[in-house]
């Protein structure tokens, strides 16, 4: 079986799946911010569950619950992944960019509407959340910055090696 870093892209003939690369991606990001948020905020700091409206117990489910997902995703984007690469399929700069925009977008998700509009909970609890609400969003808003850029450059690289 080759190994090589040329085997990672698509052979001779196949068509790489760009869109599905960055869509696949994507999830792999989400399943992996979703986890470095809990494994980190719930499990390490604890300074929050998933849900916090309710009794701890139903918050340690809810931790649960969102680890599910978060392995679920996981086991799903790379069963997806496996096959583009057996296939030749995978476009890897489109597949770098849908990792960050994964990340960012779940972390966006999380500090806007998980914290702010449904107020499952905030970051941390007893303490001024302002300097946390600011570096978690602007955390997502980089990482998203990261990805829009990798998805632009990998556009353009696509859109030069199909005009020559």
């Amino acid at each position: 079986m080759n190994t090589s870093a040329h085997s990672l892209t698509a052979a001779p003939g196949a068509r790489p799946e760009r869109r599905r690369s960055l869509a696949v991606c994507g999830l792999i990001g989400v399943a992996v911010m979703a986890a470095l948020d809990e494994i980190v905020f719930h499990q390490i700091l604890g300074w929050h569950h998933f849900y916090d409206r309710s009794t701890p117990g139903v918050g340690l489910m809810s931790d649960g619950l969102l680890h599910t997902a978060e392995l679920l995703g996981l086991v799903a984007g790379f069963f997806l992944y496996a096959d583009l690469r057996r296939r030749r399929a995978l476009a890897p700069a489109h597949a770098w960019a849908g990792f960050f925009l994964g990340l960012g977008l779940f972390q966006l998700f999380d500090g806007v509407v998980d914290h702010k509009l449904l107020r499952l909970h905030q970051i941390r609890y007893g303490v001024d959340v302002t300097p946390y609400d600011w570096a978690w969003n602007i955390a997502a808003l980089i990482l998203l910055l990261i990805g829009a850029a990798l998805a632009v450059r990998a556009s353009r690289h696509t859109e030069a090696g199909s005009a020559s």
